[in-house]
């Protein structure tokens, strides 16, 4: 059986295909049961997020597998074949190493894969499909991921929208922890701005929505409470940092109410990030002295600078990666010659037991023990040879090959002859 990675990808594929071959936490385990049902796949394990759905498995018939995707998500063939890729042993372990170690995201870098990755291995494992070669396979890749994360820069910098919010926030405010901070929307630039603030514990969180009820919900995820837009007005001066990422229109903080709200607040700053496209927060509100407003062009600028420092970092995670892809390789070409040095084992304790036996025979008919030593290992010695030496004996087009194998498996050295010219 050999190794194989199918998949599509953000690469290779836009988001109305990619959702269509998705699976959720609550599929993946019956899907992986299913394959291993219907092909001829013994190992398989899933990994779906949003930028990528991917199979590792281990088989002979590895077109089998993409077949298998699409009459799952009852597609037919066609429509997906464009989009996938098909990697065979060598590239389907550096492509792991290399999605395990984000060389392969959207965003150069991020962490968040690596935790989708063992949640693959988990569930692979759950279903009862993860194999030696498979559990091997992403023990490697996460040891791999975590020795690029430790040794190049290729996780160091701002690399989203939301990590430099955070970033920029951090200058104004010596600790987020002692902030009160306000979103506004709850979409999913929103959802993930709230990720990233309240990892800094900060003091309050609420969030601002048309739907108070949506906006609800994604508070309570982060211990915070929700409001209705039409209350900013008066709860805006409350609030030291502003994040906005709406869908509206027109601007949502105009410049009068910034003013009102800087002035209850007896001008102690406030930080305003604007993600909106059309803006949320009126350009003048930029100008004034207590307000330091960022655009998402702005933080752009922030992320650019982090993926330049990445980017350099990137040759020094491929040279580790195929470093330790080879070494992977290596360790597959033995698991193959398992089966062989386990049968030349037994042979060898076979006829180890058969003399052991004889000579203890011959010891306890009263023989001299150091002839019985002598008999043993003379006819030992024998056996082990018998089998090497007949094959050289009976080679013909294979005799200089065999020799050279033989020469490299016992060690030998043989002497050289000198020939002197007459």
């Amino acid at each position: 059986m050999a190794l194989f990675t199918l998949g599509l990808n953000h690469h290779t594929a836009p988001l109305a295909v990619r959702e269509q071959v998705a699976f959720d936490a609550n599929t993946v385990r019956q899907a992986l049961g299913d394959l291993t049902r219907r092909k001829p796949v013994n190992e398989a394990a899933i990994l779906s997020t949003c930028n990528r759905t991917e199979v590792y498995f281990a088989t002979d018939m590895p077109e089998a597998a993409a077949q298998w995707l699409a009459d799952y998500h009852h597609l037919a063939r066609h429509e997906i074949e464009p989009y996938l890729y098909t990697y065979p042993e060598r590239d389907a372990v550096r492509h792991a190493f290399r999605v395990a170690s984000g060389l392969d995201s959207m965003v150069l870098g991020e962490p968040q894969i690596l935790g989708q990755m063992k949640d693959a291995l988990r569930f692979a494992e759950e279903a009862g499909t993860l194999g030696t070669t498979l559990h091997k396979l992403f023990q490697h890749s996460f040891a791999v991921a975590k020795e690029v994360r430790s040794t190049t820069a290729i996780g160091a910098n701002i690399v989203s929208m939301a990590a430099a919010a955070v970033h920029l926030a951090e200058r104004i405010f010596e600790r987020i922890a002692d902030q009160k901070i306000l979103f506004i929307g709850a979409g999913e630039m929103i959802d993930l701005c709230a990720r990233h603030f309240a990892a800094q514990r900060p003091r309050q969180v609420v969030i601002a929505n048309r739907t108070v009820e949506r906006g609800l919900a994604l508070a309570e995820r982060f211990a915070g409470t929700a409001i209705r837009l039409e209350e900013l007005g008066e709860r805006l001066w409350q609030f030291d940092i502003v994040v906005s990422c709406t869908a509206s229109p027109l601007p949502i903080l105009g410049l009068g109410m910034v003013e009102r709200a800087i002035k209850r607040r007896r001008h102690r700053p406030m930080f305003m990030v604007d993600l909106a496209v059309p803006r949320d927060i009126e350009v003048e509100v930029g100008e004034m002295d207590d307000v330091f407003l960022y655009t998402i062009d702005d933080l752009a600028q922030v992320v650019e600078s982090g993926l330049e420092s990445r980017q350099a970092a990137v040759l020094d995670a491929e040279a580790i990666i195929a470093e330790r892809v080879d070494a992977f390789l290596r360790w597959m070409a033995t698991r193959g010659t398992v089966p062989i040095i386990r049968s030349l084992r037994d042979a060898a304790e076979r006829a180890r037991r058969h003399e052991m036996e004889h000579a203890l025979k011959l010891l306890a008919r009263g023989d001299d023990p150091a002839q019985v030593l002598d008999h043993f290992s003379h006819r030992l010695t024998n056996k082990f040879l018998h089998a090497p030496t007949q094959a050289l004996s009976q080679a013909d087009s294979e005799r200089d090959d065999l020799q050279s194998l033989v020469t490299r498996l016992f060690h030998l050295h043989p002497e050289s002859r000198r020939f002197d010219e007459s």
